[in-house]
């Protein structure tokens, strides 16, 4: 057969698996899509926010459901555009014209190539960009808006201080009590008739009170306690504490590129801690080898001594085996290097997903596509609790971050492969 048959047929092959592909796609969105309007609905829509403001926290949305709507997209897509092959007997017949299963799966392969760049792209640049945009955006909605985390009539416990209010609306926050402890240790009651947020201090929220009463007890002297007023009072809250919507830009929010950087600079900060171990415990044995010429000349001189140097050396031998023993590690490089595997094994998920849906939607006789959607599914799930129970996994323990995330798209690899055998068989 001649390049130009083959191209009609990779053009043929090719847009079956398109369109399927583009119909899972927007099966997936609409799933992702409608989750993330039930959880607007619920923190926003609910709250008087302006539409508009709505919109464009929707739009901002969208390239964390597009980043992970493609990867599952191309493998329902495979199975859904072969599986039709495979019922209407066209592998048959392709079959009996001379040309071979490698010829019908390298037009899928190589489409499958190109969406998991598409979706590494809106993965990697996208969609930190979208969660930076819907942070500020949601920030700047929060003072026009301070019902959205203070409701009314409802009681925050934050890390160090439990906040109480009455009525929220759009210009102040009513009635509002503070349970918290001063620098000293000593408990306080902050009690205000009436307060508003400022923003003028970036990266906390600043409740200005007004008609403060504060009773402090305790602190370092037990009995004292403290009973004062004042027309008015500023508050800060560390956003971080507020929402999770306001913590700092995380590995999440940046691309792969800057997690790269952050990651070697985590790693030159921990093997800099590491060397100063060992210099301490370098030091701790040159001070006990002093320590040991020292008491033999001591005892020598004096056999009383021998408790004194015995002491002495037993208790630097014990400071060597801690600082030897205390483990020097950053939990927060472990987080940073799941995140970076993950930027990478989510997209090249499509090319996985189609080493194992191309050979597994052959065997679908009847019915290709309502199979193939099915059996698309259930994979999407199962590998997604893999993709779920190995970050879980990798967060908790000190377990390898890139087999927290490779370890579902291996498992999908090893699957294609048992079919690509057993269909070798047939």
């Amino acid at each position: 057969m001649n390049t130009r048959s083959y191209r009609k047929i990779y053009g043929y092959i090719g847009s079956e698996f398109i369109f399927s592909t583009f119909t899972a796609f927007l099966f997936f969105f609409c799933v992702f899509f409608i989750n993330q309007l039930l959880l607007l609905a619920e923190e926003i829509l609910s709250k008087k926010v302006p539409f508009i403001d709505v919109a464009r926290l929707i739009f901002y949305s969208l390239p964390a459901i597009v980043a992970f709507s493609a990867p599952f997209s191309a493998l329902v897509g495979c199975l859904m555009a072969v599986g039709k092959f495979a019922s209407s007997n066209e592998i048959i017949a392709f079959k009996a014209s001379g040309i071979p299963q490698s010829r019908l799966f390298l037009p899928i392969l190589i489409l499958g190539g190109i969406f998991s760049i598409l979706s590494f792209g809106v993965n990697d640049y996208f969609l930190p960009w979208g969660t930076v945009n819907f942070t500020k955006l949601y920030r700047k909605l929060l003072y026009t808006h301070p019902e959205l985390e203070l409701e009314s009539y409802s009681i925050k416990n934050y890390q160090d201080s439990i906040l109480t209010n009455g009525l929220v609306d759009s210009n102040a926050i009513h009635q509002i009590l503070i349970l918290d402890k001063d620098p000293d240790g000593a408990k306080r009651i902050i009690t205000s008739e009436i307060g508003y947020l400022d923003k003028s201090i970036p990266g906390v929220i600043q409740l200005v009170l007004r008609g403060v009463t504060l009773l402090s007890v305790g602190g370092r002297e037990k009995e004292r306690y403290t009973y004062s007023f004042a027309e008015q009072m500023s508050y800060n809250i560390l956003l971080k504490n507020v929402s999770i919507s306001f913590r700092g830009l995380g590995p999440r929010e940046m691309s792969s590129y800057d997690v790269y950087k952050e990651i070697q600079k985590k790693i030159k900060d921990l093997n800099d801690r590491i060397q100063e171990q060992n210099l301490r415990i370098q030091s701790l044995r040159l001070r006990y080898l002093y320590e040991y010429t020292e008491g033999v000349r001591m005892i020598i001189q004096n056999p009383s001594a021998f408790g004194t140097v015995r002491e002495n050396l037993l208790r630097l031998s014990h400071q060597i085996e801690q600082e030897k023993n205390r483990p020097v590690q950053d939990r927060s490089l472990q987080l940073y290097l799941i995140e970076f595997y993950k930027k990478f094994s989510i997209p090249a998920g499509c090319i996985f997903f189609i080493i194992f849906a191309f050979p597994t939607a052959l065997f679908t006789k009847r019915s290709g596509k309502v199979v193939g959607f099915g059996l698309g599914l259930l994979v999407s799930i199962f590998y997604w609790g893999m993709l779920v129970a190995g970050q879980t996994l990798g967060v908790r323990t000190s377990f390898s971050p890139f087999l927290s995330m490779w370890i579902p798209n291996f498992v999908i690899l090893f699957l294609g492969a048992f079919s690509f055998l057993l269909r070798r068989h047939r």
